[in-house]
């Protein structure tokens, strides 16, 4: 070292100008490598995570009241949903794969979910023109790059596609990618908020599939748009859509378009085709699965909004000193009925109820006002347990479950769902002297002594004898303490 410094110090200055402008190059080049390989890693990092698009959904909306722009009314229209979720900044996840000269080019996201077991939800942006007589064709000209035109989907937009019964009775419609449009697809209509087709054929009519397969999936999908969408309905029945019209004119803003009878090319910026449902079962939703978060409360919330019902929450006693909780017994017309109303109603005023016996009626308006002044609903298991959507939170609904082990079905269809619209719910499965089976089959019959084996079946066997053939007659005494445990259920009820 010291060798080193004495070399050092009789170097000519010269040299050392030399040496010392050999090093600072050195150093330089150390760092444009050093940065470059630093930027790449950072380039490849970056390029292997999903970059987010952000999507303002404030652009679907129109500044025009009519929804196209050559309409000039479009009858009564709804107000806003008080309760808007917020979908501003749907965050959409966009991949990435290589293009032939090594760049990153995005990849075209399905433009289908097939997935669900329930319901098939095509959605797409772009260059939308709608044919519903004919054809039932949407047609789509996405609005980045090559479509890949040709690609289609065909799918019934009704959320029960396992059902094979049920899909039987709605018709498909295509989903088909375009690169351009020929004369023959011109626009007629130019809509200024997007398109939601679906259909309400299969089992609509049936008071239950009413709810499970139109009206929850139809929340999911059309409230996040607050109004803001055009109906197209397939398998349209008007009187049907009257029925629940409180329901979508809460949902849209605009008069529904029939789709099957529509010959008018129809263009949009968005569509989308069928409904989503966040939960494979029935009459029920996954807050977790569903892209806003929304449950059954949330839907029984708008059914009370929609249908104006005063009541949110039920009785407390603590707050209703002079006035008594209310009973709706539900009175079936033919199959399953109370044969001992009266002393049923009896023993609950002796218990302390104020009681009502009505049967379900089709003009759900005001049947809706009568069920939501009540606090315990009971009745036979049946479609009209679909009822309970407009009770207050926190009331208390009796299912009485008939006999030949009934106990999955009753609770799939009402246990279930009740709990997820914060409905406290209790169950009574009645005994063999209480089913009037009794006077039509021996007592060493299958009915009694193997329900399962008629179960196995089929459908038109079981229906037959434990749906059709089966009325009810309560045991009261056995019974009572229902109603009195329903009634102490009202009493400890947690304030909100």
């Amino acid at each position: 070292m010291a060798k080193a410094l004495r070399n050092l110090n009789r170097a000519k200055p010269q040299s050392c100008g030399v040496g010392l402008l050999a090093v600072l190059i050195l150093v330089s080049l150390s760092y444009v490598t050093m940065s470059r390989t630093n930027k790449m890693r950072i380039s490849i990092a970056t390029s292997q995570l999903p970059p987010l698009l952000k999507v303002n959904s404030t652009s679907m909306a129109s500044d025009k009241s009519d929804g196209h722009d050559d309409s000039s009314q479009d009858g009564d229209k709804a107000g806003r949903i008080e309760k808007s979720s917020s979908v501003d900044h749907v965050e959409v996840p966009v991949t990435y794969s290589r293009g032939e000269l090594g760049g990153m080019k995005p990849e075209k996201k399905p433009i289908c979910d097939l997935s669900n077991r329930k319901s098939e939800v095509c959605e797409a942006d772009g260059d939308v023109r709608i044919i519903g007589k004919d054809t039932r064709m949407v047609y789509v000209a996405p609005q980045f790059g090559d479509s890949g035109g040709g690609e289609s989907w065909t799918i019934k937009p009704y959320a029960r596609k396992w059902d094979a019964g049920s899909g039987a009775r709605v018709r498909e419609v295509t989903m088909k990618l375009v690169n351009g449009y020929g004369d023959d697809t011109r626009c007629s209509v130019n809509h200024t908020v997007p398109a939601l087709v679906f259909a309400i054929g299969g089992w609509t009519g049936n008071f239950f599939h009413d709810f499970a397969d139109v009206l929850v999936p139809l929340f999911q999908t059309a409230y996040p748009f607050g109004g803001e969408v055009q109906f197209l309905v397939a398998n349209m029945k008007p009187e049907w859509v009257k029925k629940y019209q409180l329901y979508f004119r809460k949902l849209s803003r605009y008069e529904i378009i029939e789709y099957d009878n529509d010959d008018t090319v129809r263009c949009f910026k968005h569509v989308t085709l069928g409904l989503r449902c966040s939960s494979i079962e029935d009459f029920q939703m996954e807050p977790s699965k569903s892209p806003h978060g929304y449950s059954m409360v949330d839907f029984a919330k708008f059914t009370r909004s929609a249908f104006s019902l005063q009541r949110d929450h039920s009785w407390r006693s603590d707050e209703q000193h002079n006035k008594k909780p209310r009973l709706m017994i539900i009175r079936r017309a033919r199959t399953r009925k109370f044969m001992n109303v009266e002393e049923i109603v009896q023993m609950a005023k002796e218990v302390g109820y104020d009681v009502v016996v009505a049967e379900a009626d089709d003009d759900i308006s005001t049947f809706s006002r009568v069920v939501n002044s009540c606090d315990v609903l009971m009745g036979v298991h049946g479609a009209a347990l679909t009822n309970m959507v407009f009770l207050p939170t926190n009331a208390v609904v009796i299912q009485v479950v008939p006999w030949g082990n009934l106990d999955w079905i009753a609770g799939h269809y009402f246990r279930d769902p009740s709990k997820q619209m914060k409905v406290n719910y209790l169950e009574y499965s009645i005994s063999e002297e209480e089913t009037t089976l009794s006077e039509l089959y021996p007592r060493d019959h299958a009915v009694f002594k193997d329900p399962m084996s008629l179960h196995h079946q089929g459908w038109d066997t079981f229906s037959r004898i434990f749906l059709q053939e089966q009325n009810v007659r309560l045991d009261v005494n056995r019974f009572r303490p229902f109603l009195e445990r329903a009634l102490d259920i009202l009493s400890q009820q947690p304030r909100e």
